[in-house]
């Protein structure tokens, strides 16, 4: 039906700038095309639109559910413009050309995120029509625009304006996009039908993620790197979080502020930790935030320099005046008092982030999604469930002659904690709710042991150890007892447990296992 006329199809949810949008396309000579709540909107608005239901010479059925899945939208959408054939099929049935398809989906993931969402309602919000006209377009995009974006409407509309046509590359652009767009809303509908059918690990994984930004550059100033998030992330989260001063976040300072903010969360004291390349380099829980902020500090003043620091209280001034003595590059909080902001942003390039209401039920749940690891290795992903275990005096298992008194257990819990976040080979000495040794990342465990216990000096005498996972041979437990530590916590599960067992008994050391191990590679 090549009668000449431009047509463009517009059927979207999110409807901001359509109006304007479909108006410009009229003024350029566009007959617009549309159903539903968007028809409404542009007749309301006095933009003059055709119903779909006048093409296809059939109504909207089955409460909307079917309404442009018919031959006339999608061979005007699909049939290529030099190709003969297709248009002598055209002319013959009597469907006309459509040149611009504007179509965004149904708010699933809207409808999903409401904490009251039934399943029924969920399965209500899956678009068939939508998807089916937007990969359509997508496809036949050498003779057909598709927008799934209202950011793009601007570039359409010059173009048509200075040529009269899109351009191919600016065609094929919004093609790529188009089927990010589709393919992001399956992969949502996808990874939720996977979670309410209970399935951990189904055949094909599909993920999709929403760019935060741009970074400076990666790791190192040679790799380039973007920032991007789940659609549905909630709770406390570097992702989540609202930056109010300073400059912008880089790939090390994302990592590291993440780092910090998982070892945070383990407390619900008030507790500060400190972070350098992803590592705890002081941690301290106290009554108050203050305390603790000496306690985190004073673990490490050296390392600390520089460092990413997380608190679970909202920062006070009493606080951000120690904070603001020394150079930091991050503070993450549920928040900061206005005394505490204007202290902090005196310092032009430090990151302040506010992360909600700690209290708020989200700081201590997640969705499923969140909940999952995922990590690159060459060729594919490595998935697995978050390490969310925690251990209480209910789990500890007494190994040793003589058992923890109520204070060494206090400490070795805390002291297990923070741990668990330390790369693996890991050794953390622990005393008055302070972290006063941490051995990190290390070939073999002693050697682990050795740099905590340096680091610790005369603060290793009364202290107590925290190990990761088991110790092979019973020299870690020789160079405590050496360092003056009391009581030891590890999981236990070695062939040759019973050795640094015996050792412990030998030196009036107290042990217990976990059961629980805590790699973190």
């Amino acid at each position: 039906m090549a009668d000449g006329k431009r047509r463009a199809l517009i059927s979207v949810s999110d409807k901001n700038g359509i109006v304007d949008f479909a108006r410009a396309l009229a003024d350029l000579g566009y007959e617009i095309l549309s159903t539903g709540g968007t028809l409404d909107l542009l007749r309301k608005h006095g933009v003059p639109a055709i119903s779909v239901a006048e093409v296809t010479g059939f109504p909207e059925i089955l409460d909307g559910r079917v309404k442009t899945l018919h031959p006339n939208i999608h061979g005007g959408i699909l049939a290529v413009r030099d190709n003969a054939e297709h248009q002598r099929q055209l002319a013959a049935h009597g469907i006309a050309p459509i040149d611009l398809v504007a179509v965004n989906l149904y708010p699933f993931k809207a409808t999903i995120a409401k904490p009251d969402v039934t399943f029924e309602e969920a399965i209500e919000n899956i678009d068939i029509g939508g998807p089916s006209m937007v990969r359509a377009a997508a496809k036949n995009h050498r003779d057909v625009t598709v927008v799934v974006d209202a950011a793009d409407y601007g570039t359409v509309l010059e173009e048509l304006r200075q040529s009269g046509t899109v351009s191919e590359a600016t065609r094929r652009r919004l093609a790529a996009k188009a089927f990010r767009h589709t393919a992001a809303y399956d992969a949502l509908i996808a990874d939720y039908l996977t979670e309410q059918a209970g399935e951990t690990e189904p055949e094909a994984l599909t993920l999709t993620f929403e760019k935060v930004q741009s970074l400076r550059y990666g790791e190192n100033p040679h790799q380039s790197a973007a920032f991007y998030r789940l659609p549905l992330a909630e709770g406390p989260s570097v992702a989540t979080a609202r930056q109010l001063h300073g400059k912008e976040l880089s790939y090390n300072n994302i990592q590291d502020a993440d780092a910090a903010l998982a070892i945070v969360r383990e407390f619900d004291e008030p507790a500060v930790v400190a972070v350098k390349h992803t590592n705890p380099c002081g941690v301290g829980i106290g009554p108050d935030l203050y305390a603790a902020w000496e306690k985190a500090y004073s673990a490490d003043p050296v390392s600390i320099f520089g460092g990413i620091v997380a608190v679970n209280r909202v920062v006070d001034q009493r606080t951000a005046e120690a904070m603001h003595q020394l150079f930091l590059e991050i503070i993450l909080a549920p928040g900061f008092t206005d005394e505490a902001l204007a202290i902090l942003k005196q310092k032009k390039n430090i990151r302040l982030l506010e992360l909600g209401d700690w209290s708020a039920k989200a700081a201590k749940t997640a969705r499923p999604a969140e909940g999952r690891q995922v990590r690159s290795v060459q060729g594919g992903l490595l998935v697995q469930s978050a390490d969310v275990r925690r251990i209480t005096a209910d789990d500890l298992r007494v190994v040793t002659e003589r058992a923890p008194s109520e204070a060494e257990l206090e400490q070795l819990l805390f002291a297990w904690k923070v741990v668990k976040h330390v790369k693996s080979n890991a050794i953390v000495l622990a005393k008055d709710f302070q972290t006063v040794g941490v051995g990190a990342g290390q070939m073999n465990r002693v050697g682990a042991a050795r740099i905590a216990i340096a680091q610790a000096g005369e603060k290793a005498k009364g202290a107590v150890l925290a190990s990761d996972a088991f110790f092979p041979m019973p020299d870690t437990v020789e160079a405590a007892a050496e360092a003056g530590i009391t009581a030891i916590i590890q999981p236990g599960g070695s062939i040759r447990d019973e050795d640094s067992i015996q050792a412990a008994n030998r030196h009036g050391i107290a042990m217990v296992f976990t059961g629980v191990r805590h790699f973190k590679h």
